[in-house]
This record gives structure tokens, C-alpha cells and sequence, in this order.
């Protein structure tokens, strides 16, 4: 963890979400500009079915001001599935969506093995290729990309291709 890092840490909490932080979420989500918006009811069930392979960054009144959320692949049981990444506007620029994705690998890495992080990046979004790059840098990992979805796969129009970013191996 940087130094960055670790003041964020003690400036901001980093745990596990609740449902009661679902529509804060989906709020954040829907902010950022930047991500697919799911329903609001997709936030209410990751916090409640996912909530041990995602975070929340709680400020000092214990609201979520960022978030990660993720699942851990049945078919790689090893590779946690990054979903979503999102900060709330006043704590951009300060480290914490990279303290996040690290504190959440450490807290399922001291739980069970994991090796890989993979995530989709539509091209041309920079401040996710940037997080995900940084983090492959600080735990020592290689990247590789493959187009996962290609723009025709999509039913509801047009949509950037997702582009799968696979960060490993892990040395944790």
C-alpha cells in the first residue's frame, strides 16, 4: 500500500457494503458519468448477495463515498471479476479508488487464494485503464487485454466493445 494509501485508510473506513448502502451506490454510480448505470434494485442485491467481494469507503459519519464491487468467477474460482469502480465527486484525485481495489484483494486474499483481477474497460476510459495499470504495478503483475465483447454483441444499440483486462499473477 502507498503512503497515499494508508492516510486515506486513516482518514476513511474500507469495508464490506450493506444493503442500507444500495441506493448511496446506485447514487454514486449514476454520478460518475462514466459507468453503466444498472437499476437500483442491482445495487440493493450486490450489496446483499456480494457484499464479501465487494467494498465501501465510509467517511466519518459512515456514509459510502466509494465503491467497488466484484465476484469471484465459478468457472476460476481464483480470479476476482472487478464489476464496478466509483467515487463520490468530492473524494476524486486522492488514491481511493486504488486503496479500495487493494484493501478488497487483501481482504479476499487472506480469506482464499486469488491470482488474477479482471475487469472490462470500454476504450477511451482512461481513469479506469490508469487504476487497473497501477494496480498490476504494485503487486508485481502483468496485464493483458482481448476484447471480451465486441460492439456487435450488445441487444440494446450501439456500445463500446468492453475490453477484458486480465492482471496476474498475484503476488500477495
Amino acid at each position: 500500500m502507498t503512503a497515499g494509501h494508508a492516510e486515506l485508510q486513516a482518514e476513511l473506513r474500507i469495508d464490506r457494503p450493506s444493503v442500507a448502502d444500495g441506493a448511496t451506490l446506485w447514487r454514486i454510480a449514476k454520478e460518475s458519468k462514466a459507468l453503466d448505470l444498472n437499476s437500483s434494485y442491482s445495487y440493493l442485491l450486490w450489496c446483499r448477495d456480494f457484499a464479501d467481494t465487494s467494498a465501501v469507503a465510509r467517511d466519518d459519519r459512515g456514509e459510502a463515498v466509494g465503491f467497488v464491487t466484484g465476484y469471484l468467477r465459478p468457472d476460476r474460482p481464483d480470479t476476482l471479476l472487478v464489476w464496478q469502480v466509483a467515487v463520490d465527486g468530492a473524494y476524486r484525485g486522492r488514491g481511493l479508488a486504488g486503496a479500495l481495489l487493494d484493501g478488497l484483494v487483501a481482504r479476499i486474499g487472506a480469506e482464499q487464494r486469488i491470482t488474477a483481477v479482471e475487469t472490462t474497460i470500454t476504450p477511451g476510459n482512461t481513469a479506469s485503464e490508469r487504476l487497473f495499470a497501477s494496480f498490476a504495478e504494485r503487486h508485481g503483475a502483468r496485464v493483458e487485454n482481448e476484447v471480451l465483447f465486441a460492439t456487435g454483441q450488445f441487444p440494446d444499440g450501439p456500445h463500446d466493445p468492453e475490453v477484458l483486462h486480465r492482471i496476474g499473477p498475484l503476488s500477495l
